[in-house]
């Protein structure tokens, strides 16, 4: 167990389990991209150390994007997504893999898909490290996925709370 301000967590999933996934997804997106002009985009600041780890475990050399939303107030979403870093890049032409590191109610998806939709893209795809099926209330396919997990909150490889906790090499679960 590990205290994370005035909440304990305690470990759902370990380093090597994680890493697991990563290097599993590496290999698929490997196979689906292979000779296609792929932009990486990630959001911040949660899907960092898992864009690191895919990329550095894929062949391609992708180019590599981020784009940062708000949508979550201490353990619970806000239900609404604020923009705060944005999209500049040329996407015309480009496939764009949208990178997350965690989907649950996928209102983030929904407002990247928007961002999106009129830039003139090959393809868009979603990979997640993890998903929340019990949460996901949209229709946007995600193709891949790295675990499903239980809609609880977690903090870990990326995650935080209150800002604190991206830097566990594990994946910690909100205990009750």
């Amino acid at each position: 167990m590990i205290r994370i301000g005035d909440k304990n967590f305690e470990e759902f999933l370990g380093e090597s389990e994680i890493l697991s996934c990563v290097r599993t997804l590496a290999k698929r997106i490997d196979d689906d991209y292979t000779n296609k002009e792929l932009l990486i985009l990630g959001i911040l600041n949660g899907a960092f150390l898992f864009v690191a780890d895919l990329t550095r475990h894929m062949t391609l050399d992708p180019e590599i994007s981020f784009v940062k939303f708000a949508s979550y107030e201490g353990t619970s979403s806000s239900g609404k997504v604020n923009d705060l870093i944005g999209l500049h890049e040329d996407l015309r032409g480009k496939h764009v893999l949208v990178v997350e590191d965690i989907v649950d109610s996928g209102r983030t998806l929904l407002h990247i898909q928007e961002l999106l939709k009129d830039k003139g893209t090959a393809s868009i795809e979603v990979a997640t490290l993890f998903f929340k099926p019990d949460a996901y209330q949209q229709k946007i396919p995600l193709r891949y996925i790295g675990a499903e997990i239980p809609n609880h909150f977690v903090v870990g490889y990326g995650m935080d709370y209150m800002g604190k906790g991206r830097n566990l090499t594990g994946l910690y679960q909100l205990r009750s």
